[in-house]
């Protein structure tokens, strides 16, 4: 104990006269090995543990099946002894033990918690470079403002490159702050947004500091040659790292659900999110400066005052040997979005298990589709209903819902938050009140909540989040922030001694949040729709488990995670075994038709005319294409059109891959759909594989390179320019050149900033054209040349 004290106190600064420590054990100085300092792992990975089948061996089988059955007849037999009477007193305790066993070892396979994982930090020669941006409210607030200035004086000491504008309190026309930083070319933007917090003028269900962060990320994706600057946003108090600590600010825990999303809708952004120190110095300032500057591949990141810190998803199993206390309600229950799909299963399960009097709130209240035949269907089973039509977001009307109650004589013992809305909207078209309406229904209600209740004695407070806010999921902007803000505000009250419990959902069956389309959606992605009774059964023993938050989704991480991952890394999944091992090529199956597939291909190539070979090849990614997504063939597909406009996602892409990798004999990178963004620009890249001794380009040496360039520089110059325009490609084109930059000394001569830009997937396909391709393109001429 000593010896652990004195080398935990000298890692985090103390002095140690080691030489003294040592002195007459004969110990003596040894050089470090050196592969301890780099980024390679040496040693074998533990596998994800398989499961075993329960009841695998016949007699074992036998066994159980009498106990669950409490068959007392069928157990002696099976054990072999005469009298079974023996057995009678411990049979119901054993088969209840059984059912419980089960019971955790299914929920306890969906059970993920949040960590977080010392982080090796930079050396002291990384750093910032170039000009950043250092984005910071304009509070009016003398507290609030003190801060922001505080940390942006601090930050500026220690980098004189930033240079820093301020956003009204308001939030800032988007066009307007898209201006400012495209005058100013940033290197990368560091925002202090969520520092203040604040109410939206405009919108008060919405928090300022996430209008705010929501304008800056549209106004970077509007600005040309910004959509991809790196992006940072700093936070504190945000997340809590160790049993020590606590979230101080679940609404800037909010800008990280929203990061979250903003990270995965711009996979080539670099950046991510940083939570500051509480106390800052000089010390915490070079590690800022540093992790900023850094290719550190982190994008969610803790900064404390001995360490840095990177946010991971691992397993939490709810206890070893015998299954944890689940909850047992008991008085009255409050149920925000009662009479919901999701509140009606939750409300049957508290009737069932000891709660007297359920309130059922919901915005139509007995007009709900369904109130009352679930009412009639609780009070059957002896507890008492009242249904109420209330908006958990409305606080005067809840408040007269909580008198109303007190006034009753049945204290309200507990609290389920499971109201909610979603919506599905990319962060770069989403508007301020579209926004709000979705936070408003999940943030806005708990808060309230947690304002109301605060000082009543409650056994359970539990608020019913999502996994978009654990992960991120694209399109979910506004409902991963509202989720996101219910895992901090469990956290923060968890800190104050109060009751809470946050459980971020996976897809429920049974009429959940993703039903139909959407349910089978997620499936398809790799995630399964839970039972709603085991669910509920995961409810109650994450209660009585007394984690502020957890995750419960039941992942079929194999099929997940490489579709998750294909556009970025996600480190924050990387610890999971599962996924470890869903993304390791060593263990990748070889997904080609036999050895000789490659050779073959190249036979036949070589074996056509020069002109055809393209042809070949262009049909065999049409037809794989096509195959992927539903057409009868590949004439279906427009080659010159970027994959992501034909509808290919990360599932499909990972698909049309293994097709391709099985017709090629290749083996191609996960991302080959995303890299070559079209049919033409990938086949090109199949040409450069398969025959590089070739030429990479259509035409194959450099004479015939020349004599094709001559023709069709002729054909170029026959094209009205009227022509190019009409297809979208001086656009475009301006906004390739744009994005690179004039060179120095030039000034750019391209459209008006206010110019209509055409979509983000024709510039993708420009990229990825020759010559060639934009005549047919200006033309609308699909003929091959």
């Amino acid at each position: 104990r000593v010896f652990t004290s004195l080398a935990e106190a000298w890692v985090n600064g103390a002095d140690v006269d080691w030489r003294a420590v040592f002195e007459g054990t004969g110990a003596r100085r040894v050089d470090l090995p050196t592969y301890a300092f780099q980024h390679q792992r040496f040693w074998p990975r533990p596998k994800a543990v398989e499961a075993a089948a329960v009841g695998a061996d016949p007699v074992d089988a036998a066994f159980w099946e009498a106990v669950e059955r409490e068959d007392l007849d069928a157990l002696a037999g099976t054990l072999a002894v005469e009298d079974g009477t023996s057995l009678k007193a411990v049979l119901p305790a054993l088969s209840h033990w059984r059912r419980g066993r089960r019971e955790q070892a299914a929920v306890d396979s969906w059970r993920y918690k949040v960590t977080w994982k010392p982080l090796t930090e930079p050396t002291r020669t990384d750093g910032l470079t170039g000009t950043w941006l250092l984005v910071t409210p304009e509070v009016a607030d003398a507290a609030a403002r003190a801060e922001v200035e505080r940390t942006a004086g601090w930050l500026a000491s220690g980098y004189a490159g930033f240079t820093r504008i301020t956003v009204a309190d308001a939030g800032p026309d988007r066009a307007e702050l898209a201006a400012r930083i495209r005058a100013e070319r940033p290197a990368g933007v560091l925002s202090l947004l969520a520092l203040a917090e604040r109410p939206h003028a405009a919108c008060t269900e919405l928090s300022a500091e996430l209008a705010s962060t929501l304008t800056l990320l549209q106004a970077l994706a509007d600005g040309a040659g910004t959509a991809d600057v790196p992006l940072w946003c700093a936070t504190r108090g945000a997340v809590a790292v160790g049993r020590s600590e606590s979230v101080t600010s679940p609404t800037q825990t909010a800008v990280w659900g929203l990061g979250r999303v903003a990270a995965l809708e711009r996979p080539g952004r670099r950046g991510g999110l940083l939570d500051l120190p509480q106390e800052t110095d000089e010390r915490s300032l070079r590690r800022v400066l540093a992790l900023l500057g850094a290719d550190h591949g982190e994008d969610q990141i803790a900064l404390r005052a001995t360490a840095a810190y990177a946010r991971r998803l691992t397993r939490a199993p709810g206890g070893t040997g015998r299954p944890a206390q689940p909850w047992r309600p008991r008085g009255t229950v409050l149920v925000t979005g009662g009479t919901g799909a999701l509140g009606g299963h939750v409300a049957r399960w508290l009737a069932a298990n000891g709660a007297e009097h359920l309130v059922l709130a919901g915005r139509r209240g007995p007009a709900a589709p369904g109130a009352r035949e679930l009412a009639r269907e609780i009070e059957e089973s002896g507890a008492r209903v009242t249904i109420a039509a209330c908006d958990a977001a409305d606080r005067d009307r809840l408040a007269a819902l909580l008198e109303e109650l007190a006034a009753d004589g049945a204290p309200l013992r507990a609290v389920v938050h499971a109201a909610g809305i979603t919506a599905q909207g990319a962060l770069d078209a989403v508007t301020h009140q579209e926004f709000a309406d979705v936070y408003a229904a999940k943030a806005v209600g708990a808060r309230h909540l947690h304002e109301l209740t605060a000082d009543l004695d409650l056994d359970a407070f539990v608020l019913f989040s999502s996994a978009a806010a654990a992960w991120g999921g694209a399109g979910q902007g506004a409902y991963a922030a509202a989720n996101a803000y219910l895992d901090g505000l469990a956290e923060h009250r968890a800190g104050l001694g109060l009751a809470a419990t946050s459980i971020a959902w996976g897809s429920w069956a049974g009429g959940g949040m993703a039903e139909g389309d959407a349910e089978r959606e997620l499936l398809r992605r790799g995630v399964r729709a839970m039972a709603p009774q085991r669910a509920v059964s995961a409810l109650a023993l994450a209660v009585g488990g007394g984690a502020p938050a957890l995750t419960v989704a039941d992942v079929d991480w194999a099929r997940f995670a490489p579709a998750f991952t294909i556009a970025r890394r996600s480190p924050l999944l990387e610890d999971l075994p599962e996924v470890r091992d869903a993304l390791d090529p060593a263990d990748e199956p070889q997904e080609v038709a036999d050895g000789d597939t490659q050779a073959e291909l190249r036979s036949r190539l070589l074996a056509a005319a020069e002109s055809e070979r393209d042809r070949m090849l262009l049909d065999l990614v049409c037809d794989a294409a096509a195959g992927v997504l539903g057409h009868a063939a590949g004439a279906a597909v427009d080659p010159q059109r970027a994959f992501r406009g034909l509808g290919f996602d990360s599932v499909t892409a990972l698909e049309l891959r293994k097709r391709l990798n099985a017709a090629t004999g290749l083996r191609l990178q996960a991302t080959v759909v995303f890299d070559h963004p079209t049919p033409t620009a990938l086949r090109d890249m199949l040409r450069a594989e398969l025959l590089p001794e070739a030429g990479t380009g259509p035409g194959g040496g450099a004479a015939d390179r020349i004599g094709d360039e001559e023709a069709l520089r002729s054909a170029l110059a026959a094209v009205p320019i009227e022509r190019f325009r009409e297809a979208g490609l001086l656009d475009a084109l301006w906004r390739l050149a744009d994005e690179a930059g004039p060179a120095d000394g030039q000034q750019s001569e391209g459209p008006a900033a206010d110019a209509p830009l055409p979509p983000a997937d024709r510039s993708d396909d420009i990229r990825s054209m020759d010559v060639r391709d934009l005549i047919r393109m200006a033309l609308g001429d699909e003929r091959s040349e």
